[in-house]
Order: structure tokens, then C-alpha cells, then sequence
């Protein structure tokens, strides 16, 4: 029986079928190319060497395919890693794409019970029409897409399950400050993301659309919104406002923002998607983390290795 991700033990050599997520290439010092492979079933991700790659180990391996691999799991820089021995091509037409699929945390349904709560507790008519409109036009796609390729909610209704977690806690905040908008602010954490559902390919090997690589979801749901303002003819300044938090959500412009929040309800959103993320990426480290080690290095949180608490 094949063994799940989740199950590998350092030393020990695996033969099975694994989803390609990403391939890169390279050439070592010696002059060969490698593929940098990264691999997942339904239990976890993890990534892979493929030394001295052949044309044929290039074309079988294409993001999105399911591969047979053989390889031995090491340990690198704190990590299990696969040094890959070969693959082999699997019939993509005998594949249960399920088994591959990295599974969301919380059922589709109970995060399609509170969207439609939150959804219902705006009371600002702006703010329902433009949310009516854009969630009409995306909802399916909205409901089953991932919020990234990789990193952070990257599984199937990863994007739903990220937003519903931004308007928990964006509501307790408002409740706990004066002069917090919370249709604003609620508004604004369902749709940040929303362009994502152009920017990215679908939920399962998930990769950047050319839309995604040439404007990004930033940019895409700016012209969304502006676009549906115009055409329910809407003359307040909800859909500036919208389109700001949107502009500003990833705080400055090294993360790609070209504002930085200017509002009340924009610095809410800004920090509660930067908290969301950042916990997602610390909490899948710490899964795969003994108690009294250290994570590897987490590029997307300063490089940093986190310490993971011996329970008594």
C-alpha cells in the first residue's frame, strides 16, 4: 500500500504517485540539470530533487499531472526532501484527482453558511449591490478556489475558507473599536481577495493565469469593482473606498500595494490578511514539527525558524 506524505520517515525509499504543484529548473555546479520538483497528495506537500534531468524527466513532469515516483526521503536544512531516482508517466484518466487534492479545514458547506450570514447582516445598499453583482458573476469559482499557489489556504476553497477567518475576526475588532464601519470592513474582506478567481487557474495544481502574471489580483478587482459601480450607476464614494482597501491591502508597496491603507477599516483589513496568512504558513510548519525543534526556515516570515513548545 502506498504510503501518504504525511507518513515519510527519513531513510527510507518511497514508490508512488504524486501531483506535480510547481517544477523549476536548474544546473548544478557541476554543470547538469536538476528539476526543483514540488509533489502532493491529499495528506501534504513536499519537495523534490531530480538530479541530472533528462528532456523526457522535463516533459513528463508538467504541473497540474500526476506522476509515479520513486525516491529516496532525506532530511535538508530541517526538512524531508525527496532525491528523486526516476518518474514515470501515470495514466491522467485512471487518476482520482480527490486523492490529491490537500482537503480544507472546515466543510464547503458550514463556510458557505456564514458567507451567507455576513452576507445578510450589510445593511449598506451600496455595499449589497456591488457584493451582489461580483459574487453573482464568481460565485461558483469563489466557493472552490484556493487563495494561493502555494504557502497559505492553498487547497481546494482555500480562498472562501480565508475570508470567511478575515471577517471573523474583522467583525470582533470592529466591535471592540468606536467608529469602525463593519459593512465596510466586511465588505472589503470579501472582496480583497476575490480577483484571485481570475488571477489563478482553478483548485486543484493550481498556477498563475496570464492575467494573473501580467496585472495580478490586486489590479483585476479594482477594475471589478469600478466596472460594476458603473454599471449600477452608484454615485457615492462606497466604491472608492472599496477599491482603496482592495489598493491597500498589502500594506506597502515592496508586498505590492501602491497605497498604503488610509482608512480605518483599510488598516483592519491590511493587518487581519496579514495575520490570517502568516498563522496558515506557522501552523502547516509546526504540523510537520517534532515538539522541542525548530521549523525550517520560513521564508515568507523573515526567514525565521519557529520553536515548537513541548506539551506537558
Amino acid at each position: 500500500m502506498e504510503k501518504l506524505v504525511k507518513e515519510y520517515l527519513e531513510g527510507e525509499r518511497i514508490e508512488t504517485s504524486l501531483l506535480v504543484t510547481n517544477v523549476s529548473k536548474g544546473v548544478s555546479n557541476a554543470g547538469s540539470p536538476y528539476l526543483s520538483i514540488s509533489l502532493q497528495d491529499n495528506s501534504g506537500t513536499i519537495e523534490g530533487k531530480k538530479w541530472d534531468a533528462s528532456e523526457l524527466d522535463s516533459i513528463i513532469c508538467e504541473v497540474g499531472k500526476v506522476v509515479k515516483v520513486v525516491a529516496d526521503v532525506i532530511e535538508y536544512r530541517g526538512a524531508l526532501q525527496l532525491k528523486i531516482l526516476g518518474v514515470a508517466e501515470v495514466d491522467q484518466s485512471t487518476v482520482d484527482i480527490n486523492k490529491f487534492a490537500l482537503p480544507c479545514p472546515v466543510s464547503q458547506e458550514e463556510l458557505i453558511n456564514k458567507l451567507n450570514r455576513y452576507l445578510s447582516s450589510i445593511k449598506n445598499e451600496d455595499c449589497k449591490k456591488i457584493l451582489d453583482k461580483l459574487l453573482n458573476k464568481y460565485y461558483s469559482k469563489f466557493i472552490t478556489y484556493p487563495a494561493a499557489t502555494r504557502n497559505h489556504h492553498e487547497f481546494a476553497s482555500g480562498l472562501l475558507y480565508h475570508t470567511i477567518s478575515m471577517a471573523d475576526m474583522s467583525m470582533l475588532i470592529a466591535s471592540y473599536y468606536d467608529n469602525v464601519d463593519s459593512d465596510m470592513l466586511l465588505t472589503g474582506c470579501i472582496l480583497h481577495d476575490l480577483g484571485k478567481v481570475i488571477e489563478l487557474s482553478g483548485p486543484v495544481a493550481t498556477k498563475y493565469t496570464l492575467e494573473g502574471k501580467m496585472i495580478g489580483h490586486i489590479t483585476i478587482m479594482v477594475s471589478e469593482i469600478r466596472r460594476a459601480c458603473e454599471e449600477l450607476q452608484l454615485t457615492s464614494e462606497t466604491g472608492l473606498l472599496l477599491e482603496h482597501m482592495v489598493l491597500s491591502h498589502h500594506g506597502e508597496k515592496d508586498y505590492g500595494s501602491p497605497v498604503p491603507p488610509l482608512t480605518k477599516e483599510a488598516v483592519i483589513l491590511h493587518f487581519v490578511d496579514d495575520l490570517d496568512s502568516k498563522m496558515n504558513i506557522l501552523s502547516k510548519a509546526l504540523e510537520v514539527t517534532n515538539e522541542g525543534e525548530f521549523t525550517q526556515r520560513l521564508i515568507a516570515m523573515d526567514g525565521r525558524a519557529f520553536y515548537k513548545p513541548i506539551k506537558k
